[in-house]
């Protein structure tokens, strides 16, 4: 099955469950009148559906939903009387809206045409048949001006409040206009405590300043002075109260169709299953700490039977933790599919509002990626998108001139390379205007007019916290917030920006990111005599290397790396430790593209899985953490934020260093 029909299945077995409760609730509550307010929320309740299956193409759910609407509207207009055989069928669409559904779900279609003919003609003769506009000459007494300005809903139902001998009651409540909301709100819950609210229309006639007012028309069974005793002064009489008939016995509830679900699905908190992680976290720790208890043991006594059985033991536990891991994390799998429609959405109103007409094609949508991961993605590439839209797809009739289709078109694009999920951003828009980037960052300051800086390392500056290069301003870009918010974003999971354009031809925003968080293979290395954690996701490769190995150009350090120059950071210095001062060391190869390291460390002490934790409020914001990690003997070691340290301690204008590290090697 699809992910769009599961999540469409999820959808309206929860709708059918509070359609199906309101319409017991309407069927045990007639015979004592009607609630309007239960048969709206059945009304919306079917109306979701019909509506989330209109934009899914199940076409049979939608009209057998809009056949049912129609009746349903028919009844809260008074037009059909609400009889037993009225709320028997009913309960037959609702059975047949859950059958068409759960058709649906299994993948069969039948003809349902013969079905929503027979509707029809049961809406035809009850109708027909139905005596609910016998009360149209029964607003003596009510001020024509009033019945003018009531909705054929609200004039219905002050009909049937009428034909239930109910009183009709019109209060007035004057309120200060800074902060009405809540004294009105509370008003209208007691009036529904004790009637019901017809009608609410504001009334600006002899008004003091700052003010406003609010006729409500209320029916209710209570007598003038009861309610007037209820809700004060400023109330009036239009119809008296009349005895109530003497209510019909209750129908028999019709038996369910079924009431087996046609959807395994549950939805579960994404806070829950992270605390499934953690105790999945401190067991794997327990397995450790079993193992290293067996290794001990077998060194002091040997391979004894109790010492094997304990290894054994712990084996099989490790796998089980394993798979169990494996599985949860499979829970919190979505496809990026879900993130791109909502995309779809933001492309549609942006396009809108600039007037520019763009098409959005999608690729990859069934790519997975961690739940957290997708939420935490959506606003970057919302901003990424923005950006596109306002700065780069150009207006039609610039688009025309230049030989382009009229409309614009962003390509969104998902697929996964090995642990981590790429996704792309392309228009094809004017591209970025490279030299209008250069003039901007030498008018902020940020570089020299003779510096000699490359086109990448220019597009930097866009990711620059208030740099843009946009001369006006308007609701979509030109604040100079947006594609910072993306960078951040992304260095707080170890993920990447990559940008790649083209004058007239367009931009790609590439952005690179780890499938998910919960879990992560960490390799653990050794600065001093500190330990840290450096995530797979982040790096490609190790070496081992020696001081001769290195050259010094300009202050900065540099390694040939398979004739490429790689530039060289040395974590002791990032982290103010003490390193073992030896002239061999180890690198680890990290980053991304040509956004390339070496992370220099005194040790690789091994791979192990992690659960990040959050820093505390005392280390948050230290440039180079991502958070901490439990091992071993409950040992807490940091982990390295890689995109941090690369941004940190490679600036900008380091082009300069890699073409003369290039004439060196």
């Amino acid at each position: 099955m699809s992910a769009s029909k599961k999540d469409f299945i999820a959808e309206s077995e929860e709708l059918l469950l509070e359609a199906e409760s309101h319409l017991v609730e309407i069927q045990e509550t007639n015979s004592s009148g009607l609630r309007p307010d239960t048969l709206n929320s059945l009304f919306r309740s079917v109306h979701t559906i019909k509506g989330i299956s209109g934009i899914f193409g199940f076409r049979n759910v939608t009209d057998v939903a809009h056949s049912f609407e129609s009746l349903l509207d028919d009844i809260r207009l008074g037009k059909i009387e609400l009889s037993a055989d009225v709320l028997k069928f009913l309960f037959t669409n609702m059975d047949m809206l859950k059958k068409i559904i759960r058709d649906e779900d299994e993948g069969s279609k039948e003809d349902i045409s013969g079905y929503l003919i027979s509707m029809e003609a049961f809406r035809d003769s009850a109708k027909k048949g139905s005596g609910a506009s016998a009360a149209d000459g029964a607003f003596a007494g009510i001020d024509k001006s009033i019945i003018s300005i009531l909705s054929e809903y609200e004039e219905h139902r002050l009909k049937t409040n009428i034909r239930e001998n109910k009183g009709i009651y019109l209060k007035s409540a004057v309120y200060n206009l800074a902060d009405f909301e809540k004294e009105l709100n509370d008003l209208t819950a007691l009036i529904r405590s004790h009637g019901e609210l017809i009608s609410m229309f504001p009334d600006s006639n002899d008004l003091p300043p700052d003010s406003i007012r609010f006729n409500l028309m209320i029916g209710s069974i209570l007598p003038f002075d009861g309610l007037k005793e209820l809700l004060g002064d400023d109330i009036k009489e239009l119809i008296s109260c009349k005895a109530a008939p003497e209510p019909p016995p209750p129908q028999a509830i019709p038996q369910e169709m079924t009431l087996k679900s046609s959807t395994s699905f549950v939805r579960v908190d994404i806070e829950k299953l992270d605390r499934i992680l953690d105790t999945i976290s401190e067991m794997s720790l327990a397995i450790s700490a079993i193992n290293r208890v067996g290794k001990e043991m077998m060194e002091l006594y040997g391979h004894t039977p109790i010492v094997v059985d304990v290894l054994k033991i712990s084996q099989v536990f490790g796998r089980r933790i394993t798979e169990l891991q494996g599985q949860l994390l499979e829970i919190r799998m979505i496809p990026i599919g879900q993130i791109f429609s909502r995309l779809s959405q933001v492309v549609r109103r942006y396009s809108r509002e600039t007037g520019k007409r763009i098409d959005i094609l999608l690729y990859g949508e069934d790519a997975e990626i961690d739940k957290y991961l997708a939420e935490e993605i959506a606003d970057p590439l919302m901003h990424i998108i923005r950006n596109a839209i306002d700065h780069g797809i150009e207006p039609a009739e610039v688009r025309k001139s230049t030989g382009k289709k009229e409309s614009g078109t962003i390509i969104l694009k998902a697929f996964q390379r090995g642990n981590h999920v790429i996704i792309e951003v392309r228009d094809d828009g004017a591209g970025i205007d490279i030299e209008g980037v250069r003039k901007k960052a030498i008018e902020k300051g940020l570089l020299s007019q003779d510096s000699r800086v490359d086109e990448r390392e220019l597009l930097e500056f866009i990711f620059m916290p208030g740099f843009s290069t946009k001369t006006t301003v308007t609701d979509i870009s030109g604040r100079g917030v947006g594609l910072d918010v993306v960078k951040q974003k992304l260095s707080l999971f170890g993920g990447f920006v990559d940008i790649a354009t083209a004058k007239d031809a367009g931009t790609t925003i590439t952005v690179t990111m780890p499938i998910t968080l919960a879990v992560l293979r960490a390799l653990i290395v050794r600065i001093g005599k500190e330990r840290f954690a450096i995530p797979l996701t982040s790096m490609s490769e190790t070496f081992a290397a020696g001081q001769a190995d290195i050259q010094t150009i300009e202050g900065r350090e540099v390694y040939n790396l398979r004739e490429e120059p790689l530039p060289m950071i040395r974590l002791s210095r990032v982290f103010g430790i003490m390193d073992d001062g030896s002239d061999t060391f180890f690198t680890v190869v990290v980053g991304y593209g040509e956004r390339r390291a070496g992370l220099v460390v005194d040790e690789l002490i091994g791979h192990q899985e992690i659960i990040i934790k959050s820093l505390s409020d005392y280390l948050k914001g230290y440039t180079g953490l991502a958070g901490a990690a439990e091992i071993g003997k409950h040992e807490v070691i940091l982990v390295i934020d890689v995109e941090s340290v690369i941004g940190k301690f490679i600036s900008i204008g380091s082009g300069d260093l890699i073409q003369k590290a290039v004439s060196h090697v």
